[in-house]
């Protein structure tokens, strides 16, 4: 062997360790961000796999026996909620009056949806201790699941505003004294500002996890006395976007007087119409909730000017104490309530509106001011990148720059090849595949939500 043939191993390039390069942080970075980015991947595989298994060993146990079920506080189309207690008096006395729903059709999705909140966002919604499904022999009818809560008090936020005091009658609930001002718009706006702050910070904390409620309304709003805090209650018509749990596409759980314009069809669970000519009688009275809105095509500002010269007293006062502060209130509404929903601003953004900024944070933790004023800070930087964005993609989307214009997308979009021009040809191309994609996408879902046999996820909620 010549020995200009032979190469040492101890002369090539050693590597003591891992090389980092900034391609290399740069994808650990974006792969990282991915995963916590809302809802939450990471998050949710830690909160099903490792947080779930958990508590299931820790958490108490009940059976339908344990309760002694009390008066009953509501009825709706999927249970009947009771005030209760437990049979044994020393765990009665221990624990205190709790809280008992039974449920048929969507008690399992609720109990998925408690749970879930129990773990991520306790705050945001009633104090939920157990859940289970009982058992019932062949032919007793379908099974019934029950859910128990921690009692926290009777007073919905649909009770409060039927009182002829309102929003004095809430002042004390939940600033803990009376305000050293004299009753008026100004009063009342603070003790608003309040509540509003309380529902945005509720509803963020389920959108931050994943869960999106669905039917948010007065009567799923309850006060809770121990906390002074209003609380969501009510989680059958929630979905889970983690992974997709009562998600059903082109099907909506809703109240027709609170859902958004572009869901206001009627809901797939309404019951069955009444009779002929009692449903013809009653018809305009459900549809003149979105009447006007409709005829403005959603315009608030429109929709204004046309109630406004004939308003009622107390819709007067409504206006009068959303123009304080040079109309600041009003701002924030027509930006909460647009008929585009890509418009609408999210309750995190809402937060950090300056309507919630003049009279300081009332009711707020110390980990609530932080995070709303880091929002804040970061606001502004989002606020200017966007603002850049559509200046961009506006001045792109012009035939002087070379663009196109929305109209002429479309237009790519319906058009047919011609012949000499291939680059034409192959943008309207693209743009067809990618509309064949999403529709093929939308439906195979729809063709598996369809075909859906039985709910999985109810398989560990336990039996009594």
């Amino acid at each position: 062997m010549q020995c200009g043939d032979v190469i040492y191993r101890s002369t090539l390039p050693q590597n003591d360790g891992l090389t980092i390069t900034a391609p290399g942080v740069a994808l650990a970075l974006s792969a990282v961000s991915y995963l916590w980015a809302t809802p939450g991947v990471a998050p949710g595989f830690f909160d099903m796999f490792v947080l779930a298994f958990a508590e299931r060993l820790f958490r108490p146990t009940f059976r339908k026996d344990d309760f002694v079920l009390g008066k009953k506080l509501g009825e709706g189309a999927f249970g009947v909620v009771c005030k209760a207690s437990l049979a044994n008096p020393e765990a009665a006395e221990k624990q205190g009056d709790v809280v008992v729903k039974k449920a048929t059709e969507y008690g399992a999705v609720e109990i998925w949806m408690n749970e879930r909140v129990r773990r991520a966002c306790a705050s945001s919604c009633a104090d939920f201790l157990y859940g289970f499904r009982e058992s019932k022999a062949k032919g007793k009818g379908a099974e019934e699941y029950w859910l128990i809560w921690r009692f926290e008090g009777e007073d919905t936020l649909y009770d409060l505003m039927q009182s002829k005091e309102f929003p004095y009658n809430v002042e004390t609930k939940i600033l803990g004294d009376v305000q050293d001002l004299p009753k008026g718009i100004s009063r009342e706006n603070k003790i608003i500002q309040t509540v509003m702050r309380q529902l945005l910070f509720a509803l963020d904390g389920l959108h931050s996890t994943g869960i999106v409620h669905r039917d948010i309304k007065p009567q799923n709003v309850i006060f809770s006395e121990g906390s002074r805090t209003f609380k969501i209650i009510d989680l059958g018509a929630a979905a889970d976007l983690r992974v997709g749990i009562n998600y059903i596409p082109k099907e909506f759980l809703l109240d027709p007087r609170y859902a958004a314009p572009e869901q206001y069809i009627m809901s797939t669970q309404t019951p069955s119409a009444p009779s002929v000519p009692v449903a013809t009688t009653l018809s305009p009275v459900l549809w003149q909730f979105n009447r006007q809105l409709k005829r403005c095509d959603y315009d608030l500002e429109a929709w204004r000017n046309l109630v406004e010269p004939r308003a009622n007293a107390e819709l007067r006062r409504g206006f009068d104490i959303m123009d304080l502060d040079d109309g600041i209130g009003w701002e924030l509404l027509t930006s909460m309530v647009r008929y585009k929903a890509r418009q609408r601003i999210s309750a995190k953004a809402a937060l950090a509106h300056p309507y919630f900024n003049r009279e300081g944070l009332l009711g707020l933790s110390v980990m609530q001011n932080v995070q709303l004023q880091l929002f804040r800070a970061t606001q502004k930087d989002y606020s200017e990148l966007a603002r850049w964005v559509v200046g961009l993609m506006a001045k792109s989307g012009t035939e002087d720059a070379g663009g196109f214009t929305e109209a002429q997308l479309q237009e790519l979009r319906e058009i047919k090849p011609k012949k000499g021009s291939a680059q034409r040809n192959v943008l309207a191309s693209v743009l067809r595949v990618q509309r064949k994609i999403v529709k093929t996408i939308n439906e195979s879902m729809d063709e598996l939500a369809s075909q859906r046999k039985s709910i999985w996820w109810s398989r560990w909620i336990p039996r009594e």
